[in-house]
């Protein structure tokens, strides 16, 4: 079993943050009532203010906002799905997991497309908030624990964040370039175990808090 983050790894980009230009491509209007938001959140992010959990929450606002979101979902893989590593396309199986903190309505249709299970944030389109555990870092160490997943052959990420789930695997790769170029795990010394509690704290402890 391989275990596969998304956005990044075997992805290019975030398609989160794509499929919301990709809104707001579709419905002009969102480029005023959300899109000035979405520049608050992000250097609200960048300078510390809001943690990791509060910028994905409130960033997945926009899909509260479209009438038409699954059409518009269906259109933007039809689109994209091309874009899939062509590296993941040839060493694909059946039992892949992919695990994202992607919302589940972003990442299950192009889960099902490519015929691997999945997991990922669930969030409430209508309500505009997390029905269940953000999927990042810790959480998802914990889910593959708690469901008792057999041996984990590689863990593939482009971020350090995802350290926990590196650990659980046989092998790690670090995934990079846009998702072109993987490398080994890097070794997890002082200097790089202070990146990787700083990325994993993070949303972690105001997920606690809420």
């Amino acid at each position: 079993m391989n275990v596969y983050d998304f956005d990044k790894t075997i992805y290019p980009t975030d398609c989160t943050i794509d499929f919301g230009f990709w809104c707001m491509n579709r419905h002009p209007k969102m480029w005023f009532t959300f899109f000035p938001r979405m520049i608050g959140i992000c250097i609200k992010y960048k300078m510390g203010i809001i943690p990791e959990y509060l910028m994905h929450r409130n960033f997945f606002q926009y899909l509260t906002m479209v009438d038409d979101l699954d059409e518009l979902i269906k259109l933007y893989w039809d689109k994209n799905e091309k874009r899939i590593a062509p590296w993941y396309l040839k060493q694909k199986k059946d039992d892949d997991l992919i695990i994202s903190a992607s919302p589940t309505c972003i990442i299950e249709p192009i889960a099902n497309r490519l015929g691997v299970r999945f997991v990922a944030s669930e969030f409430d389109t209508k309500y505009g908030v997390f029905t269940n555990n953000l999927m990042y870092a810790k959480e998802k160490a914990r889910y593959i624990i708690e469901q008792g997943f057999p041996l984990i052959e590689n863990v593939y990420s482009d971020s350090l964040s995802d350290t926990p789930i590196a650990l659980l695997g046989e092998k790690a790769h670090l995934v990079s370039h846009r998702a072109t170029k993987i490398s080994d795990w890097p070794k997890l010394d002082r200097d790089t175990m202070k990146v990787v509690k700083k990325k994993i704290d993070v949303g972690w402890k105001v997920h606690i808090k809420n």
